[in-house]
């Protein structure tokens, strides 16, 4: 079974960085494209930024030139470096996994809990 265990929530003024890190475990699986979300009050789900296994990323309108995604294959990890912030950026942000078990082969998708940023204006 795979978790996704989120971090780096926080309270940070417009114009501030943080960086939220997601981190996959379990074993007997193979993580391939990963993907941060977020949902603010009263709003639906969205989009923020995914990144596939080899790297190609992808951004919502009203993120680019503001956040980054990356990941680390090793570690089953991925970032989401985010500058710039805005008080409409403030939601809980989500870590999205689809993954696959190795054997027998199965693709599956998890959720992570989700970490609360807050951005002050």
């Amino acid at each position: 079974q795979v978790q996704l265990m989120e971090s780096g929530r926080g309270l940070v003024p417009a114009g501030g960085s943080l960086r939220l890190s997601c981190a996959a475990s379990g074993s007997g699986f193979r993580i391939n494209t990963m993907g941060w979300y977020r949902q603010a009050p009263g709003k639906q789900r969205e989009l923020v930024a995914a990144i596939t296994r080899a790297g190609t990323t992808n951004y919502a309108d009203s993120v680019k030139g503001r956040f980054t995604i990356s990941r680390d294959n090793a570690k089953n990890t991925v970032y989401l470096q985010m500058a710039s912030l805005k008080p409409e950026d403030t939601a809980v942000y989500y870590c999205k996994a689809y993954a696959n078990t190795i054997s027998p082969l199965r693709y599956f998708e998890v959720w992570g809990q989700g970490t609360l940023v807050t951005v002050s204006s």
